[in-house]
Parts: C-alpha cells; sequence; structure tokens
C-alpha cells in the first residue's frame, strides 16, 4: 500500500473500482447483445474508455468479466475483441441449452409448487400483454419484450433446486440473444410465437414433461433454424 494512504481508503477505492466495472460491464453486454457492438470489433482500450467514460483498470475488470462469460475473446498480445458469430457457435449454444433446459425444467416440473406455478402464468401474461401491444410489429424488438420473454423462459426452470444450473442456462441464453438480435438488425421472422409460449405453459402446468421439453426444444431449434437460414453467418 502507499504511504499515506489509509486501508479504508484503500478499501473505498477498490469498491468504487469495481462499481464502475460493474456499469461498465452492463453498458458493454448490453451493446454485444442487440449489436452496437459487431461481432469480431476489436475492442481498443483507449477508444472504450472515452466512449464509455470510465477509467483503466474498471474496463479491463470488465472485459475480462465478459471473456470469463464468451461475450468477448482475449487475443494473446492483442487485446479484446468481440466474440464473432457463426453457424458452429449457434448451433452449438443452441444443443446445449437443450440439453441444460431440459433437466432443468424437469426438475422444475417434478418439484414446482403452487407458488411456481402463479409466476408461470403471471410471466405468460406480461409477455402476451407486451405481444399485444405490438402487434402490428412482428419483429418484437423492444427491451420490454425482451425482458418480458426472458422473464417467462426463466421462470419455467426455476423451481429446479440448482442456482448454478439456472446460471449457466441464463448465461446460454443471453449469448443466444445476440444472434437474434443480429439477424432482427436486417430483417426477421414472421411467426405464431405466441402459440408456442402458451402451448409451452399449458405443458408445463399440465406437469406433462415429455412434451413441455418437446415443445422447449422445437421452440429453441426453430428459433436457430431461422437464424441460420437468414445467411448471416456464413
Amino acid at each position: 500500500m502507499n504511504k499515506g494512504v489509509t486501508e479504508p481508503e484503500a478499501m473505498e477505492s477498490g469498491t468504487r473500482t469495481s462499481t464502475q466495472a460493474s456499469t461498465v460491464y452492463d453498458r458493454l453486454q448490453d451493446d454485444i447483445l442487440t449489436g452496437q457492438l459487431k461481432p469480431g470489433r476489436k475492442l481498443r482500450l483507449k477508444d472504450l474508455i472515452e466512449e464509455y467514460n470510465t477509467g483503466n483498470s474498471p474496463l479491463r475488470e470488465a472485459l475480462n468479466r465478459l471473456s470469463a462469460n464468451g461475450m468477448v475473446v482475449r487475443e494473446e498480445n492483442s487485446g479484446f475483441r468481440v466474440s464473432p458469430a457463426n453457424t458452429e457457435e449457434l448451433m452449438e449454444l443452441t444443443r446445449t441449452r437443450c440439453w441444460l433446459e431440459e433437466i432443468a425444467l424437469r426438475e422444475s416440473i417434478a418439484h414446482g409448487d403452487v407458488a411456481w406455478e402463479e409466476r408461470i402464468v403471471l410471466a405468460f401474461h406480461w409477455l402476451n400483454r407486451e405481444a399485444q401491444s405490438k402487434v402490428d410489429n412482428v419483429k418484437h424488438t423492444s427491451s420490454e419484450w425482451e425482458d418480458h420473454h426472458a422473464e417467462f423462459h426463466e421462470t419455467l426452470i426455476s423451481a429446479c433446486n440448482s442456482n448454478i444450473l439456472i446460471d449457466f442456462c441464463a448465461q446460454l441464453a443471453k449469448r443466444t440473444l445476440r444472434y437474434r438480435n443480429l439477424v432482427e438488425v436486417m430483417e426477421y421472422r414472421y411467426r405464431h410465437e405466441m402459440e408456442e409460449h402458451r402451448d409451452l405453459q399449458q405443458a408445463v402446468l399440465d406437469r406433462n414433461a415429455d412434451l413441455a421439453v418437446e415443445l422447449l426444444t422445437k421452440h429453441y431449434t426453430v428459433t436457430s433454424e431461422i437464424v441460420l437460414t437468414s445467411g448471416r453467418f456464413d
């Protein structure tokens, strides 16, 4: 510790840096997920410090965290770059998400209580309400839609009794969301998505695990196929 810097001051400085890093992390992740920061873009520290109005230490901490969850690639002696988007990764993400969420969904159906069922109904209600408010907008690109969409899927598996599994599923969901958003920038799909969610909700509430897993897997697979047929990631 430098002379003249007390321990409380050092702790306060460390806390401030960590808080700034969390803020920068959230902003960078949002910009990556929405496609504002394009796949493969070189992340130059000098530019980012100015653009995100932050310091070198919190920025590096944020980039290291993004590297750990797959949003950013750390290159030897070259700094950081936004993770590339390609067909192989999307297919792998989709397969892995289906595998993990099948386990989480089956466990939730087996152990979920009435309060869990009520949360599912409420999450679907808000998702459907948002969809109805955008009935003339087939893209559903609003942040409100994405928030309710994520909440619905998170609620379905929230009774699996494994926070570690839930966290893994959330990370995969964010990484696949980036691909959907990159396609939505151009042109997205015409699709009866709310019907898929309604059927999935009913299967879960009926405690029909096999049907629920089948519908969930199809829901994710169809989305990936539509994204892939866009030709954006060839």
